[in-house]
């Protein structure tokens, strides 16, 4: 073993122990690597920041806010919202909602796909009175298995596929991976919806600061515009829509003259009609009524800058100039340049118009405008910001807009047209130049310390390469797999690389691991093409611990899980995988 081989095995097993430690993050162990490996030299100088520059960091944050300005359209969830009244039984809700995340995650990134379902499945739960936690594991797990499908469900698809180029001058197509993939997707779904019921029932999420706040009762108003669906029913019809998530409070007909909102009163257009609510009902309301919110037609622009336009949360202070003044009489437009979009007071319901209800120290108050001033206009107004809580009420959603843009990204990869970072950047730049998402919202979209993370293990991965360490733990494996059948030494590679994920994440594994299991190949006389796929799929499958994969990690908390609870579903989904994944992957990718 040479001095460089050396020094590259001490690197890996330095960053696996701070891996598994937990002590120091992820982002921090891998730029502490690059570091080691730079004043060792066994990563040149001059390729230390290369990997920043490396298609898969464009690929991936691309992805991300692609991700979030699909979830932000709102067209799932409306498309849901059909179909949910004919699913009645829990076992059919969880199926619906398990193939629709794993089907989503085909497409974006796969933590995308199930964060914009968890308000879904929260809703199906409460109205089939079911447990929480018998829908979120089976759909995190879903989005694992959906993420196989295509190049871009998941980053170590992309890594993958990188390293393939690297060996043999072409990458993994955009749909390389889907006969593969879509295989294990389906078996995973088929013992999902029967292997729920390996969870414990009537867990409660872990509590949250928006549920300390607990604010529930806002009110706001809105007009109904031409394109509403309740023009000519009735409130009971619109309160029906919004899934009983509001209350109607109120009712003006005419700008001025106030009506009562019994159930059966008919709406007409330009009504304004009082809702009550919390801001997520009162958003999705919104959006499915095709309402407009009071004071949405009053622009809020400060410099100019759309994207700084946003909606904040705050407390009316006991010195407030805001104390006994209403909207109307405090001109908050014309003087402040901001809207006041809603207002909630503890124990209280409020049937008048917005504009006129009489504010008191203690009240909540959403208020929209410049982000970028609101801090100095609270001040001014003598308010208190609340946690910071992400406030999309008054947003437009923009529909179809990011899923065509998304899909325009997928065909032109598809067909060779544009190399995937080319196609994914262009669509991300799209989403915001089209209004899906503001630039404030595609930067916070970035998972920033997974893109650190992969720019810097990149150049580590390829010194481990270079200066022959893949090659002896390559040689080491071919060891152990020397009296091992060919299905044997895939089958060592999957378990290997499922086994190593839950501590090193899923894209450290694939780095590491996918030059290690193209040397093991060659050394064995194979292609390298059924060794990297076991990889990609052994990495994307943790489905053992909450910390292996972001997935995982977002449903503890709503789902009240507890560490040992993955164990229980995902030891058998974890057997699945190997005992059809190992077959799959010889049958589509020959080893001779």
């Amino acid at each position: 073993m040479t001095q460089n081989q050396t020094l590259a095995l001490a690197i890996l097993a330095g960053m696996m122990v701070l891996f598994v430690s937990g002590r120091l993050r992820y982002d921090l162990v891998a730029v502490m690597a690059l570091l080691a490996a730079v004043f060792t030299g066994i990563v040149p100088h001059k390729a230390a920041f290369s990997g920043f520059g490396d298609d898969i960091v464009i690929i991936v944050a691309s992805a991300l806010i692609v991700s979030a300005a699909v979830e932000r359209s709102g067209v799932l969830e409306a498309a849901l919202h059909r179909v949910s009244p004919y699913i009645a039984s829990v076992q059919g809700q969880i199926v619906v909602l398990v193939i629709v995340v794993t089907i989503l995650s085909a497409f974006v990134k796969n933590i995308g796909a199930l964060a914009m379902m968890i308000p879904v499945a929260f809703q199906l739960a409460r109205r089939s009175n079911a447990s929480p936690s018998y829908f979120l594991m089976p759909m995190a797990f879903g989005s694992l298995l959906g993420g196989l499908i295509t190049l871009v469900g998941t980053s170590p698809n992309i890594i993958v596929s990188r390293v393939r180029e690297e060996l043999t001058g072409q990458p993994f197509g955009m749909f390389d991976f889907t006969p593969v993939g879509l295989g294990l997707a389906a078996a995973g779904v088929a013992f999902l919806a029967f292997g729920y019921r390996l969870l414990p029932g009537g867990r409660k999420a872990v509590a949250t600061m928006d549920e300390a706040i607990d604010l529930t009762d806002y009110t706001t108003e809105a007009r109904l515009t031409a394109k509403s669906p309740v023009i000519g029913q009735t409130v009971s019809d619109l309160v029906k829509l919004c899934d009983s998530e509001v209350l109607v409070t109120g009712l003006v007909r005419n700008k001025t003259e106030r009506t009562t909102p019994l159930p059966d009163a008919v709406l007409r257009k330009d009504d304004i009609v009082l809702l009550e609510g919390d801001p997520e009902a009162l958003e999705r309301a919104v959006a499915r009524a095709h309402l407009e919110l009071e004071g949405d037609d009053r622009p809020t622009e400060g410099k100019g800058a759309d994207e700084e336009i946003g909606g904040i949360e705050a407390v009316v202070g006991p010195t407030s100039m805001l104390i006994g003044q209403t909207a109307k009489r405090m001109a908050l437009h014309e003087r402040f340049n901001i809207n006041l979009l809603a207002v909630s007071r503890s124990g209280v319901r409020f049937t008048e118009r917005l504009r006129d209800i009489t504010l008191r120290t203690g009240d909540v108050v959403v208020l929209k405008g410049d982000l970028t001033r609101l801090p100095d206009k609270l001040k001014e107004l003598g308010c208190l910001p609340l946690a910071e809580r992400e406030i999309r009420l008054g947003n437009v959603r923009q529909g179809l807009v990011p899923v065509v843009v998304l899909g325009g990204a997928m065909v032109l990869t598809a067909v060779g047209m544009l190399p995937v970072a080319t196609a994914f950047f262009t669509a991300a730049v799209l989403t915001v130049l089209f209004g899906a998402l503001s630039l404030r919202e595609a930067y916070e979209a970035v998972d920033w310390p997974i893109l650190v993370m992969l720019g810097a293990l990149i150049p580590v991965s390829e010194a481990i390469r270079t200066t022959g360490g893949a090659d002896l733990m390559a040689g080491w494996l071919s060891l152990l797999a020397s009296t091992l059948p060919s299905y044997g030494a895939l089958v060592l590679i999957m378990v290997v690389a499922m086994a190593v994920t839950p501590f090193l994440n899923n894209a450290a594994t694939v780095l590491v691991m996918a030059p290690i299991a193209a040397t093991f190949a060659g050394q064995l006389g194979y292609k390298p093409d059924a060794f990297l796929m076991a990889v990609a799929v052994g990495a994307a499958c943790d489905f053992l611990t909450p910390i292996g994969h972001q997935c995982n990690t977002l449903v503890m908390g709503p789902g009240g899980y507890r560490f040992g609870d993955y164990w229980r579903l995902g030891l058998p989904l974890s057997f699945i995988v190997v005992l059809l994944g190992v077959p799959l992957i010889l049958l589509v990718w020959p080893l001779i």
